[in-house]
């Protein structure tokens, strides 16, 4: 699993770690693993130039001194330094000791532009606001030299904490964070700022705390959440999911989020609503009911509003039932916040951005640019698990705890439909017996694998989508 810690969590760690530590060993650490990744990516060091951006923190020391490292191994390194009076002292003289030179921001288009390599060393991570006019323009003379930029810890511009951007940012090809990962690491917007991400161990594992502020999955711990049928397994013990979803006008929604529940490991589907014939049609294993959610049989979670349209009754009368709930769509505008806050079995709601703007009384665009705090907002305003979907899909628990954050999409997921199969084989996950961030948070990894699987570069569907979660599923279990 990959971990994020945030801000304070990370300085209160760095100072512990000092204490223990030689002075200035743990930024050669750092300084020593940058110099790596720096000489990876120019692939030969001797005789290629290499600019460093340097503001006045910690994070300029970084830079400077593993700009020192190159030097010695024949790059030619000058040092753009934003604040002069302000820059590391020791970095600086190491940097100058080894062959390299400073220059001034006056004199930073000339050499910027003759770059093979830039180093984003000019905010740390306690930067807040955007970059000022100064570091804003030079930013855009590395955008012009076409020059590949490394980011030191966290590209300058985006927030640490929340992946926010509020101003000019580095995009960075490369970023190498030291210790821990960040949570702007993760989230987008900041996540789409920092390329790839290349992670250096400088001890600060030792003290940090067990839980992380934020956490990102990976195959193996996916693996270990994936339900198995075993010898004495049948359709009841694997887990029995209720759709309530589709319409006149959307019968294609009910279709579309059985075939996720189908996919996603339960033992059998159990179908309400008006779109009974076209899901029988592509679908006969369906157990299909007209009497509505509380006669349709036993089951061990319910899916509630994919295309329900204005069926606020059956939202209701799903919400009033003692089994977990997922609810989707038009679920969620049709639901009463009391009515979700009032359930003692768990929810889990699954708004897109728009959604969870019309939710939370604000515009979408606030919602996708601060989207760890807007899920953590509409996770204690409705006491249910929240999964908000988008390019980076997070997972909150109604108790708090660590933010799961999903990254395994595609753009191409961007499509009708596409949610509908989300909901149907997280619903499934939830029927099995998984909890409610743990059938959301898995159940977002496998949509987002299957996506890329289904398109492999070209326009897809959502039935495709559904098609290809059997390969996720094979290819996370091995």
């Amino acid at each position: 699993m990959r971990t994020a810690f945030c801000v304070n969590t990370v300085r209160t760690a760095e100072r512990e770690l000092m204490g223990r530590l030689p002075e200035g060993a743990l930024m050669q650490r750092a300084a020593a693993g940058l110099a790596v990744a720096c000489a990876d990516v120019l692939g030969r060091v001797y005789g290629r130039r290499v600019v460093l951006l340097v503001g006045s923190g910690d994070n300029g020391g970084d830079a400077l001194y593993a700009g020192a490292r190159l030097a010695r191994r024949g790059a030619g390194v000058s040092a753009v330094l934003l604040s002069p009076e302000r820059a590391h002292g020791g970095g600086l003289a190491a940097l100058r000791r080894a062959g390299g030179r400073a220059v001034r921001v006056a004199g930073a288009e000339r050499v910027i532009q003759r770059a093979d390599l830039v180093v984003d060393g000019i905010v740390g991570i306690g930067g807040k606001g955007g970059l000022r006019a100064d570091a804003a323009e030079v930013v855009r003379i590395v955008e012009r030299s076409g020059a590949v930029v490394v980011a030191v810890d966290l590209p300058s511009g985006v927030e640490a904490d929340s992946g926010e951007v509020r101003g000019a940012a580095v995009r960075a090809d490369v970023t190498v964070t030291f210790g821990t990962h960040k949570p702007g690491l993760l989230i987008d917007p900041g996540r789409g700022y920092a390329g790839a991400v290349r992670f250096v161990d400088i001890g600060l594992g030792a003290v940090l705390p067990e839980e992380a502020e934020t956490e990102a999955l990976q195959h193996a711990d996916v693996a270990e959440l994936l339900p198995l049928p075993g010898a004495e397994s049948d359709k009841y013990r694997r887990g029995v999911v209720g759709i309530a979803a589709g319409s006149a006008r959307y019968p294609g929604a009910a279709v579309l989020a059985v075939a996720g529940a189908l996919r996603g490991g339960a033992g059998a589907v159990r179908y309400v609503g008006p779109a009974g014939d076209a899901v029988i049609a592509r679908f006969p294993e369906t157990l299909v009911s007209e009497r509505g959610p509380k006669r349709a049989g036993r089951v061990q979670a319910w899916v509630v509003g994919p295309g329900a349209g204005d069926d606020a009754a059956t939202v209701a009368e799903v919400l009033d039932a003692d089994v977990p709930v997922l609810l989707d769509a038009d679920g969620l505008r049709l639901a009463e916040r009391d009515a979700v806050r009032g359930r003692t079995a768990p929810t889990l709601m699954t708004p897109h951005a728009g959604e969870a703007a019309a939710l939370l009384g604000v515009a979408r665009e606030e919602v996708e640019a601060a989207r760890l705090s807007a899920v953590r907002e509409l996770a204690e305003r409705y006491g249910a698990t929240v999964l908000l979907k988008g390019s980076t899909t997070v997972v909150t628990g109604a108790g708090g705890g660590p933010v799961r954050v999903n990254a395994t999409g595609t753009p191409w997921l961007a499509t009708a439909g596409s949610g509908d199969v989300l909901s149907g084989l997280a619903g499934s996950l939830l029927a099995a017996g998984l909890s409610a961030v743990d059938a959301g948070s898995a159940g977002a990894y496998l949509h987002g694998l299957a996506g890329r699987y289904a398109a492999e570069g070209a326009p897809v569907g959502a039935y495709g989508v559904a098609e290809a979660i059997p390969e996720a599923w094979r290819d996370v279990r091995r």
